[in-house]
């Protein structure tokens, strides 16, 4: 991990939660990461029903908020959808885009992704830009060709200078919940090839962080961490165990 590019550690928790639940890990959360020093910037991304909850629970603390979607739209008649504006407001500094359920459940296309990205970047959110590959590409050869796709997308729209700050997550869907984890060399050539197609392009890419999703647990963090070019993690399951989460967060290198 870069000491240049600050570790970003952030918890979805999917389709997942309830109120007393929610309000216990949030508690535990407030305070494991208040009695260790940590290293890494720590955001938790809750479904919406949730996020006024969430954002009053973490005020004062230094856990931040994230959305696990968005419209592509600034408002008007689009029922069941969510603005960025309307994030921003319950607090929000953080939208994930095009995470791979998204696009596999819902169909999302690279440039439904590149819109949403866009939408969030005007209401002053930060992307998360999801990119992965499913195990039949990868079985073919295909990783890096469909990554780069996903990611040109997202340039072709809005130039490079829109990534600088951004997170991108690399997410191999064949290791989303499978318990399945790319090795962590593996895994670096991947957000290796990722900086270097930025760079290519852009003398700052230096600074876009690029964290690793895929079943991602207390026993492989580190590991996962220790590669120079993974600058932290998007958690899924193990976010909702407020032990599980603290055990990642605290993985990253003082």
């Amino acid at each position: 991990m870069s000491p240049v590019r600050p570790a970003f550690i952030a918890g979805n928790w999917k389709m997942n939660g309830a109120l007393a639940a929610n309000a216990a890990l949030l508690e535990k959360l407030r305070t494991g990461l208040s009695l260790a020093r940590e290293a890494a910037e720590i955001a938790v991304f809750p479904p919406f029903p949730y996020l006024d909850q969430a954002s009053r629970l973490l005020a004062g603390t230094a856990i931040l908020l994230g959305a696990q979607d968005l419209s592509d739209h600034a408002d008007g008649a689009h029922t069941g959808e969510v603005s960025a504006r309307m994030l921003a407001e319950f607090g929000c500094r953080y939208v994930l885009v095009g995470h791979s359920e998204r696009r596999a459940l819902r169909g999302e296309t690279d440039e439904e992704v590149a819109r949403k990205f866009g939408a969030a970047r005007a209401a002053g959110l930060i992307p998360v830009l999801c990119l992965g590959e499913t195990l039949a590409e990868r079985q073919a050869g295909a990783t890096l060709d469909v990554v780069f796709r996903q990611l040109d997308a997202v340039i072709a729209a809005h130039g490079i200078s829109s990534l600088r700050d951004a997170v991108l997550a690399y997410e191999p869907v064949w290791a989303i919940g499978t318990g399945q984890t790319a090795a962590p060399e593996a895994a670096e050539a991947v957000h290796l090839a990722l900086r270097q197609r930025l760079a290519s392009q852009d003398a700052a890419a230096e600074t876009p962080r690029i964290v690793y999703g895929g079943s991602v647990k207390a026993d492989n963090a580190a590991r996962l961490f220790a590669q120079p070019n993974i600058d932290g993690a998007l958690v899924g399951g193990a976010a909702l165990y407020a032990d599980d989460f603290l055990a990642i967060c605290q993985a990253v290198d003082p």
